[in-house]
């Protein structure tokens, strides 16, 4: 799948080219900067951190390499765009290795689900669990596939900025069932329990509750099935360095350890970006990859805001926050795969305690990460890399992580230590642990959410900050707090929308 290409618009040499500021180096803004730059542009980056990637940040410690955000590709094609917007391959700078298994889930007492790409596969382990439920699953694998054609295909790159919009699509949300939960869409296809957990845990991977998350969210199953999952050799950091390359070889400028004060408005029109340092930097259009509820609160003047007010943003909902812990061994641990999801001895109550009580319990679903099972170069030779990730509520919870992180870690490695990681404590080298406060402070992440504004039905499509800044003209917003949302597939597309929304260069020659 492809978009039209637009022919790169002329530039006359006797004019400058029209200029343009991205705010932060995520996948948003790395992506936005890539379609702005073939559309014309000058474009320059401004990055807070020392280098790029933002959420997808990379940790070199102790001859050990840790991807700090994003781990897995669900949807290639719009990585493989960037790249053609720019003439080139992407096979020429990254190499992408199918999953298989996508990744295991293992519960509590120690049964696990294999989820892959294989439909045989599937259906095996599927009655492997319940035989009564395999018509259900091949029959929500066929709305999952409707779901997607309608929210992914025609929806997931096309603006929403105008109440119409939803008006448009308003008969599809309600055919496909938009207004349910993800887990309640599930249990109407399966009746056994853990197979109604397995299929409808996927709103996690972008911050949302399953139990409250919109049922379009559903598409993500026939999404991996599609595609299949990736994972880029070298880590996430390869397709960042990548992008950054594409970026440079346009012309492109990307300032490291610089942070943006504000965003300059004059007469209701962004204008460019006021820096900590005293510089401004003057632009024609201003991108923002920041988090959209940052973008607003902070880098905007109450003055230039109607829409995104504090108070409307303080009423919003948040993701969940996320620990993770990173952590580097001495030794090989071949039986675990690349991909596991750990599920706690309880489901909704403990998404109820984190999204709803806020509260930090004693037991915890994780999520655990050994690339070195794919790409031993991220470690030491005979050493294993290792990321867990736990949904925790974010800081409206009101923990003290100075207090509460290393016990939680402690809780954790007794955990992997007694299931899949024998010997852990022994063969540990290396360890970092990330909290709500570390996204808070070093993402500028709204009140320690792991993923911007969670994703209910009531804040996607035109109810989230529009691509298009609602209330200054010539701003944009990219990344996982507007449309269509987190994930990668999500914060790609919302790149994409900036080829509807925003002016072409020409408009400002």
């Amino acid at each position: 799948m492809r978009m039209l290409d637009r022919p790169r618009p002329p530039v006359s040499p006797a004019r400058p080219r029209a200029r343009a500021v991205v705010i932060g180096s995520g996948f948003g803004g790395l992506a936005a900067a890539i379609r702005l730059g073939a559309r014309g542009y000058q474009v320059t980056i401004v990055e807070r951190l020392d280098a790029p990637g933002g959420r997808a940040y990379v940790h070199r410690q102790d001859g050990f390499t840790f991807d700090a955000g994003p781990t897995i590709v669900t949807a290639p094609f719009l990585f493989a765009e960037l790249w053609s917007l720019c003439g080139r391959e992407m096979s020429d700078d990254i190499d992408l290795r199918p999953m298989t298994p996508f990744y295991r889930i293992r519960f509590n007492d120690g049964q696990s689900f294999d989820y892959s790409g294989d439909p045989w596969a599937m259906r095996r382990e599927v009655a492997r669990f319940e035989p009564a439920d395999l018509d259900g699953y091949e029959r929500y694998m066929r709305y999952s596939e409707s779901i997607y054609r309608v929210g992914f295909e025609q929806l997931g790159h096309q603006p929403f900025s105008q109440l119409w919009d939803m008006g448009r699509i308003a008969p599809d949300l309600i055919r496909l069932g938009g207004y349910r939960s993800v887990y309640s869409l599930v249990s109407s296809f399966l009746k056994n329990e853990r197979l109604r957990t397995i299929f409808s845990f996927h709103p996690l991977l972008i911050g949302g509750n399953p139990f409250r998350a919109t049922a379009i969210y559903c598409l993500i199953a026939f999404l991996e099935q599609k595609y299949g999952v990736h994972y880029a050799m070298g880590g996430m950091g390869s397709l960042v360095k990548g992008l950054v390359g594409l970026i440079e070889r346009q012309g492109g400028d990307i300032r490291y350890g610089q942070t943006v004060e504000q965003i300059i408005v004059e007469n209701g029109i962004a204008k460019g970006v006021a820096l900590a340092s005293g510089k401004t930097l003057m632009a024609d259009i201003v991108v923002s990859n920041a988090d959209s509820a940052f973008t607003y609160r902070r880098l905007l003047p109450p003055s230039a805001r109607r829409r995104w007010t504090d108070s409307k943003l303080d009423r919003a909902r948040y993701s969940m926050g996320l620990f993770v812990w990173h952590f580097g061994v001495r030794r090989r641990y071949p039986d675990v795969l690349h991909h596991t999801i750990m599920m706690g001895p309880r489901y909704r109550p403990l998404l109820r305690d984190i999204f709803d009580r806020k509260t930090l319990s004693s037991d915890f679903s994780l999520y655990l990460h050994r690339p070195t099972a794919t790409d031993p170069s991220l470690a030491p030779p005979g050493c294993d890399t290792f990321y867990v990730l736990s949904p925790v509520p974010n800081l409206e919870g009101g923990q003290d992580w100075s207090r509460e992180a290393e016990p939680y870690r402690q809780s954790i490695q007794r955990h992997l230590e007694a299931t899949l990681l024998p010997g852990l404590g022994d063969a540990m080298v290396t360890s970092r642990v990330v909290t709500p406060n570390d996204f808070e402070s070093r993402l500028c992440s709204y009140r320690g959410a792991g993923f911007g504004l969670e994703p209910i039905l009531t804040q996607s499509a035109w109810f989230r900050p529009h691509n298009k800044s609602e209330d200054v003209r010539n701003l944009f917003l990219v990344g996982a707090g507007t449309h269509p949302g987190a994930g990668l597939p999500g914060v790609l597309s919302s790149a994409r929308v900036l080829d509807s929304v925003a002016p072409d260069a020409t408009v400002f020659a």
